[in-house]
């Protein structure tokens, strides 16, 4: 009996070069293995992928159509991609999955071109909608299935949660689905060939600002070690990679678990970059930091946020800020670079403290200078892990909008981008935008592999002065060097 097709697909969010693996349509594909057959199409790389998905939708009827969405900039094509879909296939199921209908799953319903959203990892919720859709009448989506939410009888109904299952209960991942797998294969600070991988899902802490939150519930969930490893090789031995980094939410979260993962790696010989907690790292005894060392950390994301304990203590981050210093200072000593984020214009958050957390920035900097600095604003995202009507209204009293068109006005994509706080003042934003300015061309990311070195030099010594004398206010001269020297911003396009 010939398995029924399920099309994934990927709508466009960055650039061709900045694009990576499909890791979350790869991980639905890998679920479905013996119970559909799958095809992929990546907006990333296709430049008509609408084109190329009403043409299969033609050619293959697929059962149905299944679309990742991230809110921010790939809400819109999202949205042209599947309001196409509709009008030329007004029966064919449309599925949305990922962070944007797990985190608005009421907002996704409120469109016409969508029939269900998935909740959380889709994999297995995938399998049961594929196996019910293919004994159901039309669009209208089966009762009973956990981790969904769908439309009856004009009303939104959230289907029970559905527990989380760690990654390696699925089969490996089915590369062959891409292609050609090494122009995925991007080149980073880290190598030529750099990709990308999940281990672990979900995180333990529940950070008031953090959408990982929302999707996993406060869950963390841990491959063996030497799955990690054989998934490595492949990518390693098969498809040319020679750097990788991972995109698990707290890849070194606490010591135990780091042990055998760094163990792991040392035998793969790939150099990595990944997220890790400041309270593990800075508890780390020196035998643990020389095994991490050993096993290809060349960069690691960690979320600083804040420059007070108490500012610490109402994001719900769970660390401390002289862990942020001790984490800095082994970083130094292990020869690795700490990426260090912070939040600014959260709750209860005045100008007074921002200027503190700029002033703890250039402690950090004077620790390690060759750290490097994301800021970010504070955006709230949903607490309630069971969603219900009104949800995400009720996200810290803010109005949010309620459909996928409304996500897309670009207030509300640099909300959730992290690019705006509506609450701060003009006076605030400015501030913190020029000292970003400065402080990006006077420590230029050594994650922009295109500038060459005279550039950077340029731009460092152009900021020095600045920098030195702590005169952030108004730099025109660096805004308009940049637009010559175009600097990577790692805040908006990743490693």
């Amino acid at each position: 009996m010939t398995l029924p097709l399920v099309l994934l697909v990927n709508p466009r969010v960055v650039r061709r070069r900045n694009a990576r693996l499909p890791l979350s349509l790869l991980t639905l594909a890998a679920g479905l293995e013996g119970k559909a057959r799958v095809r992929i199409v990546d907006g990333n790389f296709d430049d008509d992928a609408t084109a190329t998905v009403l043409s299969a939708v033609a050619a293959e009827r697929p059962a149905l159509l299944g679309v990742t969405v991230m809110p921010g900039p790939q809400v819109a094509p999202a949205i042209a991609l599947s309001k196409a879909v509709r009008e030329r296939n007004p029966s064919l199921p449309i599925v949305w999955g990922g962070y944007f209908p797990t985190l608005y799953p009421d907002a996704a319903l409120a469109a016409p071109y969508v029939d269900v959203v998935v909740r959380g990892p889709g994999e297995a919720a995938l399998a049961d909608l594929v196996r019910a859709f293919g004994s159901a009448d039309g669009a209208s989506a089966p009762a009973g299935i956990a981790g969904i939410s769908r439309k009856e009888g004009g009303r939104v109904v959230h289907e029970a949660e559905r527990p989380l299952r760690p990654s390696d209960v699925l089969p490996p991942l089915p590369y062959e689905l891409l292609g050609d797998v090494p122009r995925f294969l991007q080149p980073t600070y880290l190598g030529r060939r750099t990709a990308v991988h999940q281990a672990a899902i979900g995180c333990r802490h529940r950070c008031s600002f953090c959408g990982v939150v929302s999707m996993f519930d406060g869950k963390t969930l841990l491959p063996a070690a030497e799955r990690v490893a054989r998934d490595l090789l492949v990518l390693k031995e098969r498809h040319g990679a020679d750097a990788v980094q991972f995109y698990d939410h707290n890849f070194f979260d606490r010591e135990e678990t780091t042990l055998p993962l760094a163990e792991a790696l040392s035998r793969v010989g790939l150099p990595y970059w990944c997220y890790a907690r400041t309270d593990a790292l800075a508890r780390f005894p020196a035998k643990t930091w020389e095994l991490v060392k050993r096993s290809g950390l060349r960069m690691v994301f960690m979320g600083a946020e804040a420059a007070s304990d108490e500012a610490l203590r109402r994001m719900h981050k769970g660390a401390r800020v002289d862990e942020t210093l001790e984490a800095t200072r082994r970083c130094r000593e292990a020869g690795i670079v700490p990426e260090l984020s912070f939040v600014l214009g959260g709750p209860g958050e005045d100008e007074a403290e921002i200027e503190t957390t700029l002033r703890f920035i250039r402690k950090l900097k004077a620790i390690h200078p060759a750290c490097e600095v994301i800021l970010y604003f504070w955006t709230p995202t949903p607490r309630r892990r069971r969603p219900g009507p009104d949800a995400a209204a009720r996200t810290e009293g803010l109005e949010l909008p309620t459909t996928p068109e409304e996500w897309t006005e670009p207030e509300w994509v640099d909300f959730v981008c992290h690019r705006n706080a509506p609450w701060l003042s003009p006076r605030a934003r400015r501030r913190i935008d020029d000292f970003a300015t400065v402080l990006g061309c006077r420590f230029p990311t050594v994650q922009d592999v295109r500038l060459p070195r005279w550039g950077k030099a340029v731009l460092s010594a152009a900021a020095s002065w600045r920098w030195a004398a702590g005169a952030y206010g108004g730099p025109a001269e660096l805004r308009a060097l940049r637009r010559v020297l175009p600097l990577k911003r790692p805040e908006a396009e990743g490693l």
